[in-house]
């Protein structure tokens, strides 16, 4: 896709919905209207199923999808990055920026008739700090959290071990969503299976392999600033599919059995523009973009030299136009462009030079090639593994195809891994991978300490599992990202954030591709479809259907 979206903070999230022309399906016309309509049942398809719908539980983007329509926040973010009030009323931050006094609305319940108050504050980031919770995400972005003070019904102190600027931010998030805190006394897998929140929206079913069941909350009457309308949702139901096949989703959506998809194929965008039954509504995603990123404690990228030669070699615009038909952007910086603080300086700092690799190389010492071409050192071929899950997309595997030719040239024997995820999970956990996938989708530049800072070496709570899967430390790049963190200041932040960047995209730690999109495809008989803009999440409680 092109992005048409400025390269400046959540205002870059928000994306464009327009009706797009071209040819059409035999199907009866439906009178669009801009006045919302009451009741009915949208279907939702995704590709994705979460393994537990508690979002504080690990952390992966399906259950924080699902997450947004039945969990409230603290606070709210705007397209702007501006944080705002939900749960919380107001809030005043110490001048050591250590304490948060949140001041909380008193006329909130979650669907189980629990109260919300300061203690059901507590209870969540209690739960979320918690090791047995095994939060990757949620816990990851509060491993500040100290404790929490309850000082009447409607006020919570927040404590914290360290400053922390971009707690705030975090807190926006549907991963650190307010939960029952009735719901999270009972056992973690029950939690998974009906977790119980206070938003529009009520978890009531999960068919596992098929389908996620939720209804309207009628008592809903507290949505945030950034909503369309107040009171209950104008949905009677939503029916969340998982549909894991992209050709099969999209055909559902081409024959209105389903009224919106998540993850439309980049392969479909083209016949979806023509469709004028179709709306797309496609926007990138803040934080970390895809990327390989390269372990830098064992031979051969423990050499920045051989590092930046294997980024220089690939090939990764041509892989793109290639695998994804065009339809995604080349992310060169290790920041996507949705990111606050967010610099194109670094945008070209990837780009493909094969003539510039072929130097590195020598300079590094692997002068001699092989019978089959590879560059050998002390009787050693230049081999790196890319670790992969068996859940990896095949058109990631497929690029990663693409990687695998094009540094070949270079010299590299690039050998693609695949197994299983929990072998995956072991070899990562273990540090024996060369090459290991991902991306972080956040709202803050925070993001960059939390995947290349020292406090992240070590595993977060049970599974060995640790977010610095590049190894780096650097004394110059932890005093930027923590100095980040003390200050408030959004200018100062922005010079701070921008010298991590430089940092980062010097040290060569990611072979980034391109930046995490959210990409709907909307059947026209369902109008009000929005994405939540903290995280470019799909947001149905503004929705309604004309069916």
């Amino acid at each position: 896709m092109r992005s048409l979206f400025k390269p400046s903070y959540l205002a870059s999230v928000v994306a464009v919905c327009s009706l797009l022309l071209g040819c059409g399906q035999n199907t009866a016309s439906v009178t669009r209207s801009d006045q919302p309509v009451k009741g009915g049942t949208l279907v939702y398809a995704t590709d994705r199923e979460p393994t537990c719908l508690d979002p504080h539980v690990a952390g992966d983007m399906p259950q924080v999808f699902i997450g947004q329509q039945y969990l409230d926040s603290l606070v709210s973010m705007d397209a702007d990055g501006r944080i705002g009030p939900w749960l919380a009323k107001s809030w005043e931050v110490s001048a050591d920026g250590l304490s948060y006094t949140f001041h909380l609305r008193n006329d909130v319940h979650f669907t189980d008739g629990t109260p919300f108050n300061a203690a059901a504050v507590k209870a969540n980031l209690d739960h979320m700090a918690n090791p047995k919770t095994q939060s990757s995400t949620a816990g990851g972005y509060i491993r500040q959290y100290r404790s929490t003070e309850v000082i009447d019904n409607d006020t919570a102190v927040v404590h914290l071990a360290t400053p922390y600027a971009a707690f705030l931010e975090v807190l926006a998030q549907g991963f650190l969503g307010i939960e029952s805190p009735t719901a999270l006394q009972r056992p973690r897998d029950v939690n998974c299976e009906s977790p119980v929140g206070s938003g529009p929206f009520k978890v009531v079913r999960w068919d596992r392999q098929s389908q996620v069941e939720l209804v309207r909350n009628p008592d809903y009457n507290w949505a945030p600033p950034t909503a369309k309308h107040q009171g209950p949702a104008w949905l009677d139901r939503v029916i969340w599919k998982f549909i894991q096949e992209p050709s099969v989703r999209f055909a559902s959506l081409q024959a209105g059995e389903v009224d919106v998809i998540e993850a439309l194929p980049p392969e479909s965008h083209e016949a979806a523009r023509r469709n004028p039954d179709l709306q797309l509504l496609i926007a990138q995603r803040p934080g970390n973009p895809t990327n390989g990123t390269l372990n830098i404690t064992r031979a051969p990228f423990n050499d920045i030299k051989v590092r930046e030669a294997f980024v220089r070699s690939a090939d990764i615009e041509g892989a793109l136009k290639s695998v994804y038909f065009n339809e995604f952007p080349r992310a060169g910086g290790p920041l996507s462009p949705a990111t606050r603080f967010y610099s194109p300086d670094f945008q070209h700092a990837q780009d493909y030079d094969p003539a510039k690799a072929a130097q590195l190389l020598d300079e590094a010492g692997w002068t001699q090639r092989d019978s089959e071409g590879y560059r050998t050192k002390d009787g050693k071929r230049l081999r790196v593994y890319v670790v992969m899950g068996n859940r990896t997309p095949p058109s990631e595997y497929t690029l990663w195809e693409q990687v695998q030719a094009t540094t070949r040239q270079a010299g590299f024997e690039l050998i693609i891994d695949q197994m299983s995820d929990v072998l995956a999970t072991k070899r990562q956990a273990d540090w024996d991978y060369d090459i290991r996938l991902g991306y972080w989708n956040t709202n803050t530049a925070d993001v960059l300490r939390i995947i290349f800072g020292a406090d992240f070496i070590q595993p977060a709570g049970v599974g060995g599992y640790h977010q610095n899967t590049a190894g780096y430390t650097d004394p110059v790049f932890e005093a930027a990202v923590q100095q980040a963190l003390v200050t408030q200041d959004p200018e100062q932040r922005k010079a701070l954030y921008y010298k991590v960047q430089q940092i980062a995209s010097s040290q060569y730690l990611q072979l980034t591709t391109y930046p995490q999109s959210t990409r709907l495809g909307i059947y026209k008989t369902t109008q009000g479809v929005r994405l939540e803009p903290s995280l470019a999440v799909t947001y149905l409680y503004d929705a309604w259907v004309n069916k």
